[in-house]
């Protein structure tokens, strides 16, 4: 596995990562929220919704983005970036995998490769955020086997219809 720092030609190949690999975690989420809340916050189709966001990820001049290759094929991407300089804080933004490449090494690699730049970029802590639902699961069960310690928080959400 070879891992590079993503370019533009790489969009493509990243979005249909992340739309193939966000599928069971939009499900669970869209479950858990209902339709009521899931359409006011992902619109008629997650997926333009969540292509959109992975855009802005890769874009973001406040980040650096990698792919992960195999034979030559993009398997996984990541992206990090300084949160509080002061604080010597950073994020490891999202870690995607394509579902056939899952459990090889490619997400603890991609993940161990943003700390690494971020120890370069001078950051003592990092952080990386996943959801609580079942579809965040294998992404939890990555994180904490890295070492990451989870933070209890609570988001609550609410549709302001006419009633609202």
């Amino acid at each position: 596995m070879t891992i590079r720092l993503a370019d533009e030609l790489d969009r493509d190949a990243v979005l249909h990562i992340a739309a193939r690999a966000w599928e069971p975690v939009f499900a669970s989420v869209n479950t858990m929220l209902g339709p009521g809340l899931a359409k006011p916050l992902h619109g008629d189709d997650w997926r333009a919704h969540h292509a959109a966001e992975v855009r802005d990820i890769l874009t973001a001049e406040a980040a650096v983005a990698w792919v992960a290759e195999v034979d030559g094929r993009i398997v996984g991407f990541a992206a990090a970036r300084v949160v509080d300089p002061h604080r010597r804080i950073g994020e490891v933004w999202i870690v995607g995998v394509d579902p056939d490449a899952q459990r090889t090494g490619v997400g603890s690699a991609l993940t161990r490769h943003a700390e690494a730049w971020l120890r370069a970029q001078g950051m003592a802590v990092a952080f990386i955020g996943t959801g609580g639902d079942p579809g965040h699961e294998p992404a939890r069960q990555l994180y904490e086997a890295l070492g990451y310690r989870p933070f209890p928080v609570v988001q609550y959400y609410k549709a302001l219809g006419s009633d609202g």
